[in-house]
């Protein structure tokens, strides 16, 4: 598990090896593209050899060509290995490998339009849904109120995360505005939608820049679906260990679609291409696979498995069970407005970072990538980390 955080600059030492001032466990890891090549073995070009350090180390042995390995100490500060003179230097705090952290609202430590730290608290602001406090900065002498996240929004964070959990769970948008009148919170079907929308995007353009660790073995499949009651196909791309949804992509036929961009996709958020891949016996799946995954040399080769069936071992079950789960969202909705719906996008963030899965005890597919979002509320979590980031 790898947590980004902040830390205090240290030396390292020569090589591979940390110095003992960093704590990071050994395996801890993250990678970037790099122009380097490495060989199956772990040793570059240059001679430089990386393996597993004594304490936070580069990956080994599941080695990628056209990769650098970064070290990921308990400070948060990522490390680079420069084959040039093989040493270790430091790089910037790399914020696409910004683990999502924190569980509790953002503590306010300065003005929002100065950043001074002298302020002070200056009464109460009374909202629909309770008192927020107010702030005034002595510096600049405006007021402010904090509510990260939420700004300008006339209910509570928890009303409308618990809007999104009833939303994505299965409910209609009508019944979660029924259910959300028991809370206190008088909104329409429309307004529940309107906060889908936004924080959907909010946390897609976070979640994007965040690269999942997941296997080698990736499974694809297609499902019909309505959007303004014509038949499209959505196809998904996920992990087989992690189940973690790598990609999707709608498309208007089933047999003749380009799905290229999917598994392209797919590389560009993975940083990697899989071994294998399983998909069914769709002609289309193969186009894209010889296009984007088949190499003439055979070591780095993707395997593409499409004899499957629904016993023995070559099956696809796991990515039918996917389909089962958006199935049952869909079974409350009349219809998808357009292709590229938030709704969609909605549905791979709770199955990726909120939904936990009894075949993964009980786990998120994020987890087993390796992010781990803390906090019994995930949407808030998501969403002030996400509001952080972008802000910045």
């Amino acid at each position: 598990m790898i947590l980004i955080g902040n830390g205090t600059l240290a030396s390292a030492g020569k090589g591979c090896y940390l110095s003992s001032a960093f704590t990071g466990s050994a395996g801890d890891f993250v990678h970037v593209k790099s122009e380097r090549n490495k060989t199956q073995d772990g040793i570059d070009k240059s001679g430089f050899k990386s393996g597993i350090c004594s304490r936070a180390c580069f990956a080994n042995p599941s080695w990628n060509r056209h990769r650098t390995y970064y070290c990921v100490p308990s400070c948060g500060l990522l490390l680079q290995c420069d084959p040039s003179d093989s040493s270790i230097t430091f790089s910037d705090v790399f914020p696409i490998r910004d683990i999502v952290v924190g569980s509790q609202p953002s503590v306010h430590h300065g003005c929002i339009f100065c950043k001074s730290e002298n302020i002070k608290k200056d009464g109460l602001r009374h909202n629909k849904y309770g008192d927020i406090q107010k702030f005034s900065c002595k510096s600049c002498g405006k007021y402010f109120t904090v509510n990260f996240g939420f700004e300008r929004m006339k209910h509570s964070p928890q009303g409308i995360t618990t809007a999104m959990q009833l939303y994505f769970s299965g409910e209609s948008l009508r019944n979660t505005a029924r259910s959300l009148r028991l809370l206190g919170v008088q909104v329409s079907h429309k307004t529940v939608f309107m906060w889908i929308k936004k924080y959907t995007t909010l946390m897609e353009k976070y979640l994007d820049k965040i690269t999942p660790q997941i296997s080698d073995t990736w499974r694809a499949d297609e499902l019909f679906s309505k959007v303004k009651g014509n038949m499209k196909y959505l196809y998904a791309l996920m992990d087989d260990q992690t189940r973690f949804w790598i990609a999707q992509e709608v498309a208007d036929t089933k047999f003749t679609a380009d799905l290229r961009p999917l598994f392209q996709l797919g590389k560009q958020i993975a940083e990697k291409q899989p071994k294998t891949l399983i998909t069914d016996g769709a002609p289309n799946f193969h186009e894209a696979y010889l296009q984007e995954f088949y190499t003439q040399k055979l070591a780095t080769r993707t395997e593409h498995i499409r004899e499957i069936a629904l016993n023995g071992q070559r099956h696809n079950n796991k990515m039918e069970r996917m389909n089962g789960e958006i199935r049952d969202r869909e079974r409350v909705m009349r219809t998808l407005e357009k292709t590229d719906t938030p709704i969609l996008r909605g549905m791979q963030i709770y199955h990726n970072y909120v939904r936990p899965h009894e075949a993964l005890e009980g786990k998120t597919p994020a987890e087993r990538a390796g992010i781990r979002v803390e906090g019994e509320n995930k949407w808030l979590t998501l969403i002030q980390n996400a509001k952080r980031v972008n802000s910045t």
